[in-house]
């Protein structure tokens, strides 16, 4: 979430990727660093019990959240 609030400050596109579990940390991080309602992609928890194969078609399923966040213009 900071790397990419980071990005976006320095004007690189950027999309923070997080599990579900973690929105609360992911909002309080955004709100002290500035960008409160900066926008990321929350995906179920848990991954770290995926099989790669499981991991990759959680990767496939947020992709095009992701395009859609690095072609949005974030407002701070």
């Amino acid at each position: 979430m900071a790397d990419g609030i980071l990005f976006e400050e320095r004007g690189i596109p950027a999309a923070a990727v997080i599990t579900d579990a973690f929105r609360r940390t992911a909002d309080a991080m955004a709100r002290t660093q500035g960008l409160e309602g900066y926008p990321y992609v929350a995906i179920p928890h848990p991954i770290s019990s995926l099989s790669p194969e499981e991991l990759r078609m959680r990767a496939e399923q947020a992709l095009p959240e992701v395009v859609r966040l690095l072609q949005e213009e974030v407002k701070g």
